[in-house]
């Protein structure tokens, strides 16, 4: 389900009623209480210096409203920080936590991309599939050029039939020739003969 980016929020609050801090805001996410966890993520949401300590709680955090409050912050905070700490949980094995990283992930198309080669390069299979799932909200000008990339170099049906659904979307008429040694390099299957066809004639019938 998307993240919901409230439109405004309450500034969380000392004890004396005042604004917290960003040193006090960043203690409260140790917090017990989860509304007052959820009230600091969002007094540090658009704080740079703050994304290290958002994504720590993130990673560790058991409460799913919670959870979604601290990546929306992370969302609105960005920096190459949040995405050092939240790539290494493509590989989690909790569906919903990595269902919230490709979210956030999407979301910070400048702070991914130097990222992107190594991600699909990652010997997991899986891991390379949410790089492409990654790369359909980027909105990067070199996401036609991974792309091409995966089909062209990947060995793993799975991970380019994925690519391909996306190159659909996506890719121009530089991507048929890839497209064509696609159907060459998986003879044997039927599902990616199917996919690589449907591009090259949607991307020749659009060009």
């Amino acid at each position: 389900m998307p993240l919901t980016k409230h439109k405004s929020d309450p500034a969380a609050k000392s004890d004396q009623g005042s604004p917290l801090s960003q040193d006090e805001a960043i203690e409260l996410l140790k917090s017990p209480d989860p509304s007052q966890r959820q009230a600091a993520a969002r007094s540090l949401a658009g704080s740079e210096p703050a994304a290290a300590a958002l994504c720590d709680r993130f990673i560790v955090e058991d409460n799913a409203p919670t959870r979604e409050a601290l990546a929306v912050a992370i969302m609105r905070t960005g920096s190459r920080v949040a995405v050092e700490k939240l790539l290494p949980l493509l590989s989690s094995e909790s569906t919903p936590l990595r269902n919230h990283v490709i979210e956030i992930l999407q979301a910070l198309p400048a702070d991914v991309a130097p990222h992107m080669e190594e991600l699909l390069d990652n010997p997991d299979s899986d891991v390379r599939i949410f790089a492409v799932n990654i790369l359909e909200a980027l909105r990067h000008p070199k996401v036609e050029d991974w792309l091409i990339a995966v089909i062209s170099t990947d060995t793993h049906a799975n991970v380019v039939g994925t690519a391909l659904d996306l190159l659909v979307e996506v890719g121009t008429k530089s991507s048929i020739p890839s497209l064509m040694r696609v159907r060459e390099r998986f003879a044997e299957e039927p599902y990616l003969q199917f996919a690589a066809s449907n591009a090259i004639q949607r991307i020749g019938a659009g060009s």
